[in-house]
């Protein structure tokens, strides 16, 4: 069993309400593979930085479990930059600094090693080069799981459409279902959206949770209370490592461990938002991961009489 994540690895400034982090590793392929790196034995990832990016930060991916073949060095360019900064509600956030930098022509090459990879997960990148990467697998994984954004939907949606037939999952905010069906119910907008092509819908809600969608059921996920939100960046990301790393870990795709997968993905994010950058998924323990599990079942639990 193999898992391959393609994405981003980056720098990443932030500032929130409680401070400032500068130049700290991020992207969606970091998050997305650290997080799995807790479930599933072997997480491979496809991505591009230049030669300055330190190779300490490598070593530490490699550190988690990650293999590192498919992470393209470019000499004399520089890596995928970006620096936003969050409001006082840390759910909305303004854009201040995006250099694309190697990202602007990066063209995904998958390594020998990666192609017999069960399950695969597209970070948010733009929709062709998420297509390339299925159709340059020579074996469809058993499970194609696809992240993307609003930004794509308003600028790339022909392609978008187009890669949205070929993958099982896609994992988007409330926001971006709303833009991506025209509807305003959600309801109405996972019905719609999964029509498009994906035979699971996950509506992320932030600090309300995640809905699951599969034909006609429907699962709800809360999140959990936490006393201190750091930095939300990469939570969507760790989010969905979470869900795909248990999904490869158990090797069951079913809507009922998928159910179990959405509480583990949210468990990993909520480690996540608690420190900036990635620094909480590098320092996890088993204990501390299944103790979180057990605050979101007793969260969930509850008995009643019905009269």
């Amino acid at each position: 069993m193999s898992l391959l994540s393609i994405g981003t690895v980056a720098f990443d400034s932030i500032e929130t309400p409680f401070g400032n982090a500068e130049r700290v590793i991020g992207g969606s392929c970091t998050y997305i593979a650290l997080s799995a790196s807790y479930f599933a034995p072997k997480v491979n990832i496809v991505a591009v930085v230049g030669d300055d990016f330190p190779q300490a930060d490598i070593a530490q991916l490699q550190a988690q479990g990650v293999d590192t073949s498919g992470l393209q060095i470019k000499q004399g360019e520089k890596s995928f930059y970006w620096k936003g900064r969050y409001h006082h509600d840390m759910n909305s956030r303004d854009t201040l600094v995006t250099d694309l930098n190697v990202l602007a022509d990066f063209d995904p090459v998958i390594p020998e090693s990666y192609q017999d990879c069960e399950y695969l997960i597209l970070g948010n990148l733009t929709p062709d080069i998420q297509r390339q990467v299925i159709h340059r697998l020579r074996k469809r994984p058993k499970l194609i799981v696809m992240d993307t954004m609003n930004f794509w939907m308003e600028v790339a949606m022909d392609s978008l459409r187009e890669t949205l037939k070929l993958v099982d999952v896609l994992s988007i905010n409330d926001e971006e279902a709303r833009l991506l069906s025209g509807k305003s119910s959600l309801v109405k907008a996972a019905q719609d959206i999964l029509q498009m092509g994906p035979k699971f819908l996950i509506i992320k809600k932030g600090e309300h949770g995640a809905l699951l969608f599969h034909q006609n059921q429907v699962f709800f996920a809360p999140a959990l209370p936490l006393e201190d939100v750091v930095d939300p960046t990469g939570a969507g990301d760790t989010f969905a490592g979470g869900f795909i790393g248990y999904l490869a870990q158990t090797g069951d795709i079913s809507f009922d461990n998928m159910k179990r997968a959405i509480i583990y993905g949210s468990a990993m994010a909520s480690f996540c938002v608690e420190k900036f950058g990635p620094e909480a998924l590098t320092k996890l323990t088993a204990e501390a991961l299944n103790a979180r599990i057990r605050e979101f079942v007793d969260l969930v639990q509850f008995e009643i009489e019905l009269q």
